[in-house]
């Protein structure tokens, strides 16, 4: 399990190679996220920042097969079309993947310590939080579990 908060650009092609090294791994779903047309700048809080993003993986690793992760989430001033985050999960079957993907994207828009301040024509300001990012979140305590592979 890889978890990095880091202000350099990833290689999210290289992140997904090394998670499909394992000859057990039948499918690597991903989600790279990319700044749009408003350039922003990241903060987060050192640390704990990476243990809620720990717990986040871990409780996908306890609901779905997942074989390996990587989190890496930027932080500091980025533009338009910068790599935000990447979240990549390594299974033996696609539908435990795909799911667990789904959820740690869901639970770190909702869970983990970032704030975000856009800067726009008329100033900055910080990016509230939305209710579809927590509609998207509690969908996970009502919806079924996908069937398990095994």
């Amino acid at each position: 399990m890889k978890i990095a908060v880091q202000r350099e650009d990833f290689d999210a092609g290289a992140e997904m190679r090394a998670l499909s090294r394992d000859p057990r791994v039948g499918a690597v779903a991903s989600f790279v996220g990319v700044v749009r047309e408003i350039p922003m700048t990241l903060e987060h809080y050192a640390g704990m920042t990476e243990r809620e993003i720990g717990k986040i993986v871990d409780e996908a690793k306890s609901r779905w097969r997942v074989m390996d992760c990587t989190v890496i989430h930027r932080l500091g001033e980025l533009k338009p079309t910068d790599q935000i985050v990447l979240v990549a999960v390594a299974s033996a079957h696609r539908a435990d993947a795909f799911a667990a993907c789904e959820f740690i994207m869901d639970y770190l828009k909702t869970r983990a310590p970032f704030w975000k301040k856009e800067q726009t024509a008329e100033g900055t300001r910080w990016v509230e939080a939305r209710a579809s990012d927590d509609a998207a979140a509690d969908r996970w305590t009502e919806k079924k579990e996908p069937k398990r592979y095994g």
